[in-house]
């Protein structure tokens, strides 16, 4: 699954703001349940239109982001 596949973002969604693909969650909902110590269980059950596989995609990306940057500090 494909950066591309997994969020979207256009101005006639939540005025631009990144969405899993295919509905209307901000990605960064999902980065405020985790802040705030919920399960990613608990946001799947209350976003039911966003997959398992998404969330997990999209969290691997953000990880995969985070340690291209360390390296490149380190560099």
């Amino acid at each position: 699954m494909g950066k591309s596949q997994l969020i979207e973002r256009s101005d006639e969604i939540l005025g631009g703001t990144p969405v899993f693909a295919g509905t209307r969650v901000p990605v960064r909902t999902l980065i405020e349940y985790l802040e705030a110590g919920d399960r990613l269980d608990d946001f799947l059950e209350d976003f039911p239109t966003v997959t398992r596989d998404q969330a997990t995609a999209v969290l691997e990306m953000m990880k995969q982001a985070l340690l291209r940057q360390d390296d490149e500090s380190a560099a």
